[in-house]
């Protein structure tokens, strides 16, 4: 029998997200996948649009209480028919061979867990392309979630990874805390599996529609890089303090400049080799122009999270408030 793939989405509030995607899914030339939808306590239920692709996609819908993203995913798991478990975001659009892409490829090389990269799909907005270069770009430390920095061991996100029901009952389910999807991978590589990268299974991700969300998005997952060290020890590489050294760099060049301006250039020329390579990778000079901008939240989003981080948690001893942990990540 063809292993069957059950694709986990937790929802919040993201109806009309919720109809790209299904459109997406009801246009895999594989069919051999369910889709579970969880809706986390939503106040605007996507039950009717999901319900309308009943006919197109073998599916099934929850509702439950909010929760958070992680028990919602590990709720779907608990009632998934399949045999694998495929994680998207509901702001992810997926190409239309992509179940058979991931079919083929566990086909010649059983993965017990893969992660895979995320594009911008030419219907995003000028922000979403410019948000997903700084993600995605070697100028910026995004560069290493798509596996193409090999500057520390590949770590499958929620927004596109899976793995077997093997490891799940192993391993067990997501834990409701900042960066739950490198926590489950850490688990999982502990666990005694290989999370691999696979470049042809991707997906189109949408991310934060603004740069004031971006901020937000990127400041935590600077403080959760130290949530994770307290958790794993050991487990912060020196790439994860390069957002943190470039906002103080940053910082300083700007104060010197008021002595003298040309304490500017070094960040002058970075600015201009973002931009050159945001207009080339993106054809578009105004997404270019935007890109920069989305870089600087990127880094400095990122690194003023870490530092915060790191003075309160690390350097004052105060250690995990996990209360608090989880009241930021459902933004309260």
């Amino acid at each position: 029998m063809a292993l069957l793939f059950s694709i986990i989405v937790p929802v919040y509030n993201r109806e009309e997200e919720v109809k790209e995607l299904l459109e997406s899914l009801a246009r895999q030339s594989d069919k051999g996948f369910e889709a579970v939808i969880v809706e986390d306590g939503s106040t605007l239920p996507c039950r009717a649009t999901a319900e309308a692709f009943a006919p197109e996609v073998d599916l099934q819908y929850f509702f439950k209480d909010n929760e958070g993203r992680s028990p919602a995913r590990n709720y779907g798991m608990e009632h998934a028919r399949g045999d694998y478990f495929i994680f998207v975001d509901s702001d992810c659009i997926l190409p239309p061979d992509y179940i058979a892409n991931l079919r083929r490829c566990l086909d010649e090389k059983w993965r017990d867990c893969y992660g895979g990269p995320d594009d911008a799909h030419s219907s995003f907005t000028d922000t979403q392309k410019a948000i997903n270069f700084a993600m995605t770009s070697f100028l910026t430390t995004g560069g290493i979630r798509g596996g193409k920095v090999r500057m520390e061991k590949f770590v499958p996100r929620t927004f596109n990874m899976g793995f077997s029901r093997e490891v799940y009952e192993k391993v067990g389910g997501f834990r409701e805390m900042f960066s739950e999807d490198i926590d489950m991978s850490t688990r999982i590589r502990l666990g005694g599996y290989s999370p691999e990268l696979l470049r042809e299974v991707k997906v189109f991700h949408k991310r934060r529609g603004t740069l004031a969300k971006f901020w937000r998005q990127v400041h935590v997952f600077g403080m959760s890089r130290i949530t994770l060290q307290l958790l794993y020890p050991g487990s912060m590489k020196a790439v994860h303090w390069a957002p943190a050294i470039f906002t103080i760099g940053a910082v300083t060049l700007i104060v010197l400049s008021f002595f003298n301006p040309m304490w500017l250039i070094p960040l002058a020329v970075y600015l201009l080799a973002l931009w050159i390579t945001a207009c080339i990778d993106t054809r578009s000079v105004k997404v270019g122009c935007r890109a920069v901008a989305a870089s600087m939240v990127q880094l400095l989003g990122y690194g003023t999270g870490f530092l915060r981080a790191y003075i309160w948690k690390i350097v004052l001893r105060h250690g995990r408030d996990e209360e608090q942990e989880i009241k930021m990540r459902k933004g309260k």
